[in-house]
């Protein structure tokens, strides 16, 4: 998970809409969770994007650097705690340190989308817990659980789960699968017409059942017998 949840929250230093920006831990893990997240961020190189070895680039513009200090002001003044990263890096273009803060989920500035590399990490008690926080934000793209629990999974995909247009499993919430449909729910914008939704535009769907047994089997266990 820890590659995943790194990559998500760092990767085009967080200037993406499927970015990972909030991260819900299970509250008997969190201090470990945290703890490898940190010795993660620490190999995390930010420099020119083409150079070998880095893995993280800068920020768009001067825009954008500004709109990261003023997430990470409201962070302090909200009362929570940066844990590593926050700073600007000093020299030509936009760059900055890859941030994770202690932080909860009712801030306002956590249920904004700040497009940078900000990663917000917060305890939950229950998967109920957590899906409830999750869907309280009023953008509905990407999610992602991590799991070994196949009842977690399927409540996770479930309509009493994750209300994003892409709920994954044990991969990260960036990027999308060309074969899948690419859009959200809530304030989130379209985008399902450039992906499979395209096509299937131009289909009729049928619906086929095939039975190569010697017996009729008849819907929900129905007996009808006649020779």
């Amino acid at each position: 998970a820890i590659p995943a949840i790194v990559f998500g929250a760092v990767g085009t230093a967080g200037q993406r809409c499927t970015t990972t920006r909030r991260l819900f831990v299970q509250e008997t893990r969190y201090e470990e969770v945290v703890e490898r997240l940190l010795r993660a961020y620490q190999q995390v190189r930010v420099g020119n994007p083409l150079d070998e070895g880095v893995l993280m680039g800068p920020l768009i513009d001067e825009r954008a650097l500004e709109e990261f200090r003023i997430a990470l002001e409201e962070v302090v003044q909200d009362g929570g705690q940066i844990l590593c990263g926050g700073g600007v890096i000093e020299g030509p273009g936009f760059f900055v340190e890859p941030t994770i803060v202690r932080a909860e989920n009712q801030w306002k500035v956590v249920q904004r989308e700040t497009f940078g590399p900000i990663l917000y990490v917060m305890p939950y008690a229950t998967l109920d817990d957590a899906i409830a926080l999750q869907n309280q934000a009023p953008q509905g793209l990407s999610s992602s659980l991590f799991t070994l629990h196949v009842r977690h999974a399927e409540q996770f995909l479930s309509g009493q789960g994750s209300d994003c247009g892409i709920a994954n499993v044990n991969i990260g919430t960036s990027g999308a699968e060309i074969g899948g449909a690419f859009g959200g729910e809530k304030e989130t914008g379209g985008g399902r017409e450039a992906g499979s939704d395209a096509w299937k535009a131009y289909m009729r769907r049928q619906t086929n059942t095939i039975n190569w047994g010697t017996e009729l089997p008849l819907a929900q266990g129905i007996t009808f017998s006649v020779n």
